[in-house]
């Protein structure tokens, strides 16, 4: 019997871990270990780690969790997990099925893209969707957004504050390209075809009419969903977007299930926070209210952060 069972091991799943493992709680984190941002080639706004490899953080994630003898790592997909009386039973490849007084999801996002051909061969290495994660790389690039929708406009005028150019891309759809105009940031209203490029840069955007525009990058919107179901099966509650609905101390619908990082947000966001750096945090916060409830529990005390819904 673990005292608790972590799903996922990105940023979020080993801050919890690191966290609950200091107070000698029996962790044993499952992880598929390849997480959302294995396709970048530097994570960033991580501090002490701006611009490490995504690959490089796991690993020094992973050699700071061996030092805590009641933290074990396990390399697998969890396939099931259920209620039981005194926690859960959890199913997983790559070994026994276990069990667990509490479960922390840590399952992250994946993301989809219904954007023209050869956005994923070139996606995060130049093309991308987050300003805070990659636009600082952008300082002095050609640089183009696809869409015509307020929050693209929005976009190309951000990056239009460093950028050398920054190119609003419409793809056939309508849009009152006044107010980008009046900030340097020029409209191309053809429809797509696709994107371009070689070994991950991207080269140029092709339009089903008109020439080609030559860029450094581009950003285009993105679709992030589940990347593991077993919120659902569980019964957690979802918000409008499918993420997992938790309150302000990372705790589900469901009594002894937490959620943390990308995943999960109060429904109050309007959207996931996808910043590594804050998913750390979250699991860190998580964390704690998990072993106060253990804690409560081991002693028979009332619970100070007894669970609630936002």
């Amino acid at each position: 019997m673990f005292d608790v069972v972590i799903v996922g091991g990105g940023p979020a799943g080993m801050a919890a871990a690191l966290a609950l493992g200091r107070v000698h709680r029996a962790v044993l984190m499952i992880d598929a270990g390849r997480g959302r941002s294995a396709v970048a080639g530097a994570t960033h706004n991580f501090l002490t780690r701006d611009g490490t490899p995504p690959a490089e953080l796991r690993k020094l994630g992973r050699e700071e969790l061996a030092a805590y003898p009641s933290v074990r790592v396990r390399t697998g997909t969890v396939t099931g997990a259920r209620a039981l009386g005194d926690g859960f039973h959890v199913d997983a490849s790559g070994g026994e099925p276990v069990r667990a007084r509490r479960l922390l999801l840590a399952t992250g996002l994946a993301d989809e893209f219904d954007g023209p051909r050869g956005v994923e061969a070139l996606w995060g290495r130049s093309v991308f969707h987050c300003p805070y994660c990659h636009g600082y790389e952008c300082t002095g690039k050609r640089v183009a957004v696809l869409g015509a929708d307020q929050t693209r406009v929005r976009l190309a005028l951000q990056l239009s504050r460093f950028a050398a150019e920054v190119v609003l891309c419409a793809d056939g759809r309508p849009i009152d390209a006044a107010v980008p105009a009046s900030h340097g940031v020029a409209v191309r209203r053809e429809t797509v075809a696709g994107l371009e490029g070689t070994g991950g840069q991207v080269e140029r955007i092709v339009f089903e009419s008109g020439p080609a525009l030559a860029t450094d990058a581009v950003f285009v919107a993105n679709v992030a969903r589940q990347r593991s179901d077993l919120a659902r099966r569980l019964g957690c509650a979802t918000v409008a977007d499918g993420c997992v609905e938790v309150n302000e101390f990372g705790q589900t619908s469901v009594a002894g299930v937490y959620a943390a990082g990308d995943m999960a947000r109060r429904a109050t966001v309007p959207k996931p926070l996808t910043a590594l750096i804050a998913a750390a945090a979250s699991g860190t916060v998580t964390a704690a209210v998990i072993e106060q409830d253990l804690l409560s529990a081991d002693f028979n005390l009332p619970n100070p952060l007894a669970q609630t819904r936002s």
